[in-house]
């Protein structure tokens, strides 16, 4: 996996993924940026909601479930002083479908978790990383 960040100016840089994306990333004004983009630390919970919502999709359709919405609202602290690392992330997963087992919800955001998203794992090692889940009943 490559990637490639590329400063535009000011505070301002795009990112290039391997596989062929782009994406501005940039900082606030009073660190001499312009707010055109995400933060790069955003990035990065961005990269763990993308990772964790991916596996939770996946292994809920494997296992039947109708569902025909899934949402993840992340919320992080950060440590204090520089660097200022994640201390602590959850993930709440809003999943919407008919007939969706609570039990697949939570068994999928387990293995997502503890087996299949490498960025939750990884973040892991740093911060206290929890998860938890709302079903919402389709009409």
């Amino acid at each position: 996996m490559k990637a490639r960040v590329k400063w535009l100016d000011n505070m301002s840089f795009v990112g290039e993924s391997g596989s062929g994306h782009s994406i501005v990333m940039d900082g606030p004004p009073e660190s001499g940026g312009r707010n055109l983009g995400v933060r790069p630390m955003e990035m990065l919970l961005l990269g763990l909601g993308g990772c964790a919502s991916f596996d939770v999709v996946l292994i809920l359709q494997k296992s039947k479930q109708q569902i025909i919405d899934c949402e993840v609202q992340i919320e992080a602290a950060r440590a204090d002083k520089e660097p200022k690392v994640f201390t602590r992330i959850h993930l709440h997963f809003v999943v919407t479908g008919r007939s969706v087992s609570a039990e697949k919800v939570e068994r999928a955001i387990k293995l997502s978790a503890e087996k299949y998203c490498s960025a939750s794992i990884m973040l892991a090692q740093m911060a206290e990383v929890t998860h938890d889940f709302e079903l919402i009943e389709a009409p």
